[in-house]
Order: C-alpha cells, then structure tokens, then sequence
C-alpha cells in the first residue's frame, strides 16, 4: 500500500466505521482511490475490531457503561456488564448482559 496510515487516518476510518459508512464514504473523505481505500480500511478494521475477554466502554441511552465482552456477532457483541464501573441508573433498566454495536464502543480498556 502505498499510504502510511497515520493516527489521524486511523481515528477517521473507524469513527466513520462505527457511524456505518460506506468505503466509497470513506474514500472520499481521505481523497484516495477507492480501491487504496479499501486496503486501508480492512487494515484499521484489524487493528480495532474487540475481541472475546476485552473490557470495554460503551454509551447506552446516553451514559456511560463498562463491561467484559462474552461473545462475538457480526456488528456487535455480548458483553456482560460490570456495574462497579457502570451508571447506576441503568441498574432497573438492564440485565446483567446486554447486547452492544460495535459503533457503541468507545474504547477498550487493557
């Protein structure tokens, strides 16, 4: 590839991921070709896609929680939450697990 993928590249793409955008969307938003894109994109997807046992923080209904994710989808994943770290006042509103997109994940805490 001919394109060093910097951090601001990088920060772009999977905001952009986690919004659902399309490759061509994002290939127009780096001024790249369309197929270069694409080899960038499938490289940053690697690079942030969360795996099983990772600690996360997501947004639900606008606060933030925490948890351990259990399982693996396609665009999300089962994370069993650790209300310690969590709001709250989610408390009566969930289960102890809870289903969350991938576009919900604010980070990954190591």
């Amino acid at each position: 590839m001919g394109n060093k993928i910097t951090k601001e590249i990088q920060s772009l793409v999977e905001v952009e991921l986690r919004k659902g955008a399309s490759n061509s969307r994002i290939a127009t938003l780096l001024g790249v070709p369309y197929n270069e894109a694409v080899e960038m994109i499938e490289e940053i997807k690697l690079s942030f896609k969360p795996d099983v046992g990772d600690k996360i923080i997501f947004t639900f209904r606008d606060e933030k929680m925490a948890g351990v994710i259990i399982k693996l989808l396609k665009n999300s994943a089962v994370v069993d939450i650790s209300w310690d770290l969590s709001s709250e006042k989610m408390k009566d509103l969930m289960e102890d697990r809870t289903i969350v997109n991938f576009k919900d994940i604010e980070q990954t805490v190591l």
